[in-house]
């Protein structure tokens, strides 16, 4: 029986069965980086998962594969990100090294066949790797690796968005390729997720995730607004000009206009080149961008050519990847911080330690599941590690040092902030706070009350919430309808612009006291009650307030409201803050009460439909409007629960479902006729 002996732990099984278990946790892990930019693992985790493979193929050559990942590249072309692009020039990836051992047999080994050979040692910046193409001059493509040697993907336009791309160089070649780094700063990164953290929406792991995600979005604007950043690092193919050497090309290159890398040595022995190394090692913490490693490349292209490639790795360049930093430190307390969403967030504070060159003294404890794991408490010892070089995280715990005494932290049951009520979410490990007045979550709250799907304020953005909450004029959700008493000082201030744009606010604000109160109860922002949920409750008790005093069974009987649903809607109204907001709301002139309660709902109460084709003269969402209106309910797809299907033109699979299930199909005429008939 063949045995293993690979990262502490023996392996009794076949080499065949361990490396095509290797092979299936790369090719997953492989995926979610390349090609979904949602790693679960870090860097150094997948690559020692890598050179084991690497040494059990090595050792048992029988099982090896030209399928095997190392042998490959990258990943896939995505077709949904952009058009495949069929490569000029292979992207090939660089040979992983992680011992000075390596390091000096690379270079000893070229500079016993090139004794006069010089090497560049520069950063290996942690990013997406793309290639651009010019011609005369002008930028005409930028493509992505993809799976590095035939397909990657256009983001030309995307490229034509990020601030370091010259989209014109100062100097007309007839054909130039450059290889370079797409990256995002700390700095950019901090802003981006702070942003998604306002909106709700779902924050980013580590800068390489959004800067890769960023460049396969379909919207360049969104590429402009996230400030992501370039570095070239290696011509690819040039013409017009003859170039002998890297330093050479890189002087070239930023004559041009173009923006290389920032950090690089020239070295003549093994020596020089792991001083560089170490060098950069020690600036790792204080760069605004995260690296990976360092480069050793061959500086005489003519040597390169020489040496040639394999099929995935140029022979002439390697890359040394650092080993994780990591130290021991003591928790002396553990903060608990509000966020934006609600979300509360434990943090450790710990005795200043330094990792790769930065003062670590924070570090996040992300839930309660997260601290438990680890059975973390006031004076436990951690094992702290940075994570991308940038964020600093916990690998363990050390009970032995623990300090004697100490007691398992455990999260608050009410919001540090303003008293409120903190709930787990269902399904996830987070904890938030229900307060809808919460001042940590202000600004995010009075967005999305304002927001379309809400009260629809226009007027009241981003720009515009955060300005008035800043000069101290929305202190709550209940001040928006106290605004017209500042006009004044509003205009005189500038606060949300010129005259015109304040009247148009103040103006925005007065029609939205008479929206339906589902539009209202949906603005409160209750957990899992959209537009549909707030319209199925508005539907069932005829206003807010009668849904204020329903009963927790009450509100589980409602149609396509769930025990989740209703308990959330039971905890928002039992928050004595939340129900003082509705009695405020009430005052200033808010509708509490549906029109159409006590006459069933409307017209089309309790009927689903499902709109399919193109109509004769209503657009989609104006049809869907009026159903709402009507007291309808409008669904994406055809189920046995669809009371009718609205065909227009060129309806389709719909409509076979719809035919096949039995569901009355209507036309737009018919519909019509439905509204206006009180016992349709």
């Amino acid at each position: 029986m063949i045995k293993h002996e690979v990262k502490g732990m023996r392996y009794m099984d076949r080499a065949e069965e361990r490396i095509k278990e290797i092979r299936s946790q790369l090719e997953h892990h492989a995926d979610l980086y390349y090609n979904k930019d949602e790693p679960e693992i870090t860097d150094y985790e997948y690559d020692m998962l890598m050179q084991e493979l690497k040494r059990i193929e090595e050792e048992y050559p029988q099982y090896a594969s030209p399928e095997s990942l190392t042998r490959r590249v990258g990943g896939t072309a995505k077709p949904s990100a952009g058009q495949p692009v069929r490569h000029r020039n292979p992207m090939l990836s660089l040979q992983d090294v992680f011992q000075k051992e390596d390091v000096f047999r690379f270079v000893e080994g070229i500079k016993e066949r090139y004794p006069e050979a010089i090497f560049v040692v520069e950063t290996k910046i942690d990013g997406l790797s793309v290639a651009l193409r010019y011609e005369n001059g002008e930028l005409v493509m930028a493509e992505t690796r993809g799976d590095g040697i035939e397909y990657g993907e256009d983001v030309t336009e995307n490229a034509r968005a990020i601030k370091d791309v010259s989209t014109r160089l100062s100097e007309a070649l007839p054909y130039l390729e450059v290889r370079g780094e797409v990256y995002m700063s700390a700095a950019a990164f901090e802003a981006v997720n702070a942003r998604q953290e306002l909106l709700g929406k779902k924050t980013f792991a580590n800068p390489r995730n959004c800067a890769a995600g960023t460049m396969r979005q379909l919207d360049s604007n969104i590429v402009r607004e996230r400030d992501l950043s370039l570095l070239v690092f290696n011509i690819q193919e040039i013409r017009g000009r003859r170039i002998t050497s890297h330093l050479e090309g890189y002087e070239l290159l930023k004559s041009l206009g173009i923006r290389v890398i920032e950090h690089y040595f020239s070295c003549s022995t093994a020596q020089e080149v792991w001083s560089a190394i170490e060098k950069i090692g020690d600036m790792r913490g204080n760069l605004a961008y995260d690296i990976d490693g360092a480069v050793v490349k061959l500086d005489d292209f003519t040597i390169r050519e020489a040496l040639g490639s394999t099929a995935k790795s140029p022979r002439w360049a390697i890359a040394y990847k650092y080993p994780p930093e990591r130290k021991e430190s003591r928790v002396i307390d553990i903060e608990v911080s509000v966020g934006r969403t609600g979300k509360l967030t434990p943090t450790a504070i710990i005795e200043p330690v330094r990792l790769c060159g930065t003062t670590v003294a924070r570090v996040t404890l992300h839930n309660q599941d997260y601290i438990d794991k680890f059975n973390i408490c006031i004076g436990s010892v951690l094992l702290i590690e940075k994570s991308g070089e940038i964020i600093p995280k916990c690998i363990a715990e050390i009970p032995e040092k623990r300090t004697p005494g100490a007691t398992v932290f455990k999260m608050p049951d009410l919001c540090p902030v303003c008293g409120s009520p903190v709930v787990r979410e269902a399904d996830t490990a987070d904890m938030r706070c229900i307060g809808v007045s919460c001042p940590s979550q202000l600004e995010r709250h009075i967005i999305y009350f304002a927001g379309r799907d809400a009260m629809d304020i226009k007027g009241l953005g981003e720009a515009s919430v955060h300005a008035l909450i800043e000069k101290g004029y929305l202190r709550d959700i209940t001040d928006i309808y106290r605004l017209h008493e500042s006009k004044d000082r509003l205009i005189s201030g500038g606060v949300v612009g010129k005259v015109k744009s304040t009247e148009n606010l103040l103006a925005a604000i007065e029609a939205s006291r008479s929206n339906d109160p589902e539009k209202l109860l949906t603005g409160f922002g209750i957990p899992n009650v959209g537009k549909a949920a707030a319209r199925a409750l508005i539907s069932r008790f005829g206003g807010i307030e009668e849904i204020e005093g329903a009963s927790l069974e009450d509100l589980m009987s409602v149609s396509d409201i769930g025990p989740v649903t209703a308990l959330a809607v039971r905890r928002f109204f039992d928050i004595k803050e939340n129900a003082e907001m509705v009695r405020s709301l009430k005052d200033l002139g808010l509708k509490m009460k549906s029109s159409s309660a006590g006459t069933g709902g409307g017209v089309l109460s309790g009927k689903t439909f499902v709109i399919t084709g193109t109509l004769p003269s209503l657009g989609r969402k104006e049809a869907e409007g009026m159903i709402e209106q009507n007291g309808g309910k409008v669904a994406g797809s055809v189920s046995a629960r669809t009371s009718f299907l609205l065909a227009g033109e060129a309806a389709g699979s719909k409509l076979e479902k719809a035919n096949r299930l039995g569901i009355p199909v209507i036309d737009e005429k018919t519909f019509l006729e439905m509204l206006s008939t009180p016992d349709a």
